[in-house]
């Protein structure tokens, strides 16, 4: 009997099937169901009603998997809680979404490896619904994402910086005004499946503007090169932190009314990694303050 064991009950209960936890914890199906029996023989209890054809936790098991949790806590949060320097000496697994990957990602996690020089930093790209589910599946600790609407219950969210939407048009356009552009460019949409892309149309839509698109990405890097290559216009956050050597294509405003998106740190409100998280997300805080990516750095 371990503290494995644990992990995966709770798993079970978080993500509703045998199958869904096997994923969160990453091991079998088969896996799954011997750690459950040997648990129930163990304690021997019933912890799962197996009539349905989801097993259900027994009210005996929730019961259970809440005691469970109070111990798998108090087994991560052991040593943080004990030792200042405990937590920077092992690993933390960050989430990005990807217009924060070459300018402000590796400006803070540069810094970071400055400070504590011991934490390994694994980088995980991803759209923020993604990486919600991965910080919720503990695939990974925490996440650089746009705030969406409603978080989930149980997670923790740090502002990093508030990023105005812009227009990038080709530098050899005649005109900065951002609803000439729009009307008469084509249009390069940010990828709706992102929540910044998900603004976009809805801020469209608002202003009765119809685009005439010709392409979807969600990098801003390809945007961009796309922008500079005449091949149209296309609204994109404004970087909070610049990157090097930056395209020379026009940034124009949208005005007074445009949206913005709030770039943050996501994470689990019980992770036990949590003062290396905190360490993490003023560690971002000072990148966008220092505002530019360089070699210098």
């Amino acid at each position: 009997m371990s503290i494995r064991h644990f992990r995966t009950l709770l798993a079970i209960r978080d993500h509703g099937s045998f199958s869904a936890a096997g994923e969160a914890v990453l091991i079998t199906h088969a896996a799954v169901s011997q750690q459950i029996k040997a648990l129930e023989s163990h304690w021997n209890v019933v912890l799962f009603d197996r009539r349905p054809r989801s097993p259900q936790l027994t009210p005996l098991g929730r019961a259970f998997a809440d005691r469970a949790e109070t111990i798998v806590r108090a087994y991560d949060n052991m040593l943080v809680e004990i030792s200042d320097e405990a937590g920077f000496a092992g690993e933390i697994g960050l989430g990005a979404v990807p217009t924060t990957l070459t300018g402000l990602v590796p400006l803070a996690v540069s810094h970071l490896k400055r400070k504590h020089d011991k934490l390994h930093v694994v980088i995980q790209p991803g759209l923020s619904t993604a990486l919600l589910q991965q910080i919720d599946r503990r695939q990974i600790d925490a996440a650089v994402i746009t705030r969406p609407a409603s978080l989930p219950r149980g997670f923790t969210f740090h502002e990093i910086a508030t990023e105005p939407l812009e227009l990038l048009a080709p530098p050899q356009t005649e005109t900065d005004d951002p609803m000439f552009l729009l009307r008469h460019y084509p249009f390069i949409r940010f990828d709706r499946n992102a929540i910044v892309g998900q603004m976009v149309e809805t801020w469209l839509q608002a202003q009765k503007i119809a685009v005439q698109e010709s392409m979807e990405l969600e990098d801003l890097e390809a945007i961009s090169s796309m922008v500079m290559a005449n091949l149209g216009v296309s609204i994109v956050p404004q970087r909070c932190v610049s990157n090097m050597n930056p395209l020379p294509v026009k940034h124009i405003t949208l005005g007074v009314n445009a949206p913005s998106r709030q770039l943050g740190l996501a994470w689990r409100s019980d992770s036990g990694k949590s003062k290396v998280i905190k360490a993490v997300h003023q560690t971002f805080c000072d990148a966008v303050a220092d505002g530019r990516f360089s070699v210098t750095i």
